[in-house]
């Protein structure tokens, strides 16, 4: 069984500010360190599991944050960007998929809650259903056939995201007490839970890809006006409202892909 475990940093136990989350300081060089050990669980429990093929994907920011020295040597990593499958990267022709440090979608009062782009982008619907990273790289991956098996983060990421892929086998690393504050597991033991929930979703492998059949319209409601007149530029898009706009994609990947192409652009704004 191959694996594709991609991890994020903001649901890492013990990461509640955006400076851990952002190069350049002390904070980030700590926590980077933490979602290398939590990916290293995951990859621990997999094994152990059944699985016999492991891929970690960097999910988080420029996609250059764990410590390839640092990775147990038995997984290959996936890092850097441009890619087109962004957080899924890898997923052809895996048998599941585990999303470890993951977080809520944007304007929820999850812990640094956003989707995609925290500066441009407020909130995404897609097919009508309003997802964060989560649902949409799980129907991307479900475009390939391969099922999400396992998660962790904090409640609220959990909650949001159990109605949507209720068979993944969730681990709640920290409590959100608001976007920047909250209750967390300590390091050794979020890495404890989430290397026997890794081992227990290859055991089982119960899982059901998550399906939404193209074309695909997508919505997305951008922070600012500003934004929306940039991303409008662009002349597959229907401006909807002062900050609101939609677009129709072929398949779920083109509709990520747009995102993430849009995400690119946003940069010119700041």
């Amino acid at each position: 069984m191959k694996i594709l475990i991609s991890t994020d940093i903001e649901g890492v136990a013990g990461v509640f500010h955006a400076e851990q989350a952002r190069a350049g300081n002390g904070e980030y060089e700590r926590a980077r360190a933490w979602m290398t050990a939590e990916a290293n669980a995951a990859v621990q429990g997999a094994f152990a599991g059944g699985a016999t093929e492991v891929l970690v994907n960097d999910s988080h920011g420029g996609f250059r944050n764990l410590l390839p020295d640092q990775l147990d040597p038995r997984a290959r990593l996936v890092l850097g960007k441009p890619r087109y499958l962004g957080m899924m990267a890898g997923v052809e022709g895996c048998d599941g998929v585990f999303m470890v440090g993951y977080h809520g979608r944007a304007q929820s009062r999850g812990i640094l809650a956003h989707t995609i782009n925290s500066s441009a982008f407020a909130r995404v619907w897609l097919g009508g259903q309003e997802m964060g990273e989560a649902g949409l790289y799980g129907a991307l991956a479900g475009e390939f056939g391969v099922p999400v098996l396992m998660a962790s983060g904090d409640d609220v990421f959990v909650e949001e995201t159990r109605p949507l892929m209720p068979w993944v086998r969730y681990v709640r690393t920290k409590q959100a007490g608001g976007h920047g504050s909250g209750t967390t597991l300590s390091p050794a033991a979020a890495r404890e839970a989430i290397a026997a929930a890794a081992g227990q979703a290859v055991r089982e492998a119960g899982g059901q890809p998550l399906r939404i059949p193209g074309p695909v319209r997508c919505r997305l409601q951008a922070h600012s006006p500003a934004y929306a007149d940039l991303f409008c530029q662009w002349p597959a898009l229907e401006r909807v409202d002062g900050v609101t706009l939609v677009f129709d994609a072929a398949s779920v990947q083109a509709a990520v892909r747009m995102l993430n192409c849009l995400s690119a652009m946003s940069f010119m704004l700041r």
